[in-house]
Formats: C-alpha cells, structure tokens, sequence
C-alpha cells in the first residue's frame, strides 16, 4: 500500500549504511569516494579528517568526478589536509571548470581576475577576458556572486574585450569526464 504524502514526509530516512559506501569506494566509484571526502571533510569530531578526505577526493578527481576536483582544488588552496600548493590548485579548479562546475569557474574568474594585478601591461587585457568569460560561465548557472563580479570586470574592460569574452562564453563546451564508473561503460 502506497503511503501518503504527509506519511512520506515525516517518516525517517533509511539508515545510512557506511560499510557499503566504503565497499562502493574501494572498488572504484568516483561517486562513492566523492562521498567519503565529504564524510572526512565535514565530519565532526573524531570522523573530521582532511588529509583522508583530500585522498577520497584526489581517487575520484582522477576518474574525472569534477565536484571532487573542485574540493581538491580548495584543500590544496587553503592547505587543508594536503600542503598549500597554488599550481595543484589551479589545475584541479581549472579540470573541474572544463567540466562545467559554477563553483570552479567562479575560482577560476578570481584567479584570473587577481592575474590582472601581477601581469605584465601585455597580459592584462587576457586576463580580465579570461575572468570575464568565467565569471560570466558560473554566472550563467546561478552561482552567487558570479554576475555582480562579472560585471565589475565589465567595467574594466574595452567594448572589444567585453565581445571577445561573450563570445568565448558562448562557444564555451564542457569537457565530457574521460572514463564513466565502473559497469557503465557501453
């Protein structure tokens, strides 16, 4: 008998059954290791582990699992559980904004955004596009904060600019992840 929507509601979630979510995980789901970095990450207590889940993270950002490259990218931007390290950074937030994550492409606009303080005046105008053209990519997909920045770079850009941003905007392609998980592949 089907329950009611109220009774669906108030009834208690099934039990989490971790012992299953670790056996996913060892056998190579990039969903379940991803699932085990969030435990370890935002654990509390005795489960709150970085460096554990900075390496549930890097064997499901290797199987290209892009919300997990994004959280790699910041363990290794804040140096949580793994060393500080820009460059990992950069590279894990840069493979998980080819895939299409808002929250990478909006890091990727900051990123580039603060290259326009540092570069040489030849490389200025390349960066404030490339910020542009993320911001505007993350903006597309709701993510807060990714318009109003996006049109703050506006603002220090030429009308040339602008038009070389929107159009690598809108020619923009996500990258399809290389493998799928395991027993899905055709």
């Amino acid at each position: 008998m089907e329950r009611t929507w109220y009774q669906r509601l108030f009834s208690r979630p099934p039990a989490f059954d971790r012992e299953a979510l670790i056996a996913k995980a060892e056998g190579g789901d990039p969903d379940a290791q991803f699932g085990l970095g969030i435990q370890y990450g935002s654990g509390l207590g005795a489960l709150r582990d970085p460096g554990q889940a900075a390496q549930w993270y890097r064997r499901a950002a290797d199987q290209d699992h892009p919300l997990a490259q994004f959280n790699l990218g910041m363990m290794y931007a804040d140096g949580d559980g793994v060393p500080r390290d820009d460059a990992e950074s950069f590279a894990w937030l840069w493979k998980a904004a080819e895939q299409g994550d808002a929250g990478a492409q909006h890091q990727m606009g900051i990123r580039c955004q603060r290259a326009t303080f540092v570069a040489l005046q030849a490389d200025v105008g390349e960066a404030r596009i490339e910020a542009y053209k993320w911001f505007h990519l993350a903006a597309a997909q709701g993510y807060r904060g990714s318009e109003l920045a996006c049109e703050g770079m506006n603002l220090k850009m030429t009308r040339l600019q602008v038009a070389e941003g929107n159009r690598r905007a809108a020619t923009f392609q996500p990258l399809t992840p290389r493998c799928e998980p395991p027993g899905q592949a055709g």
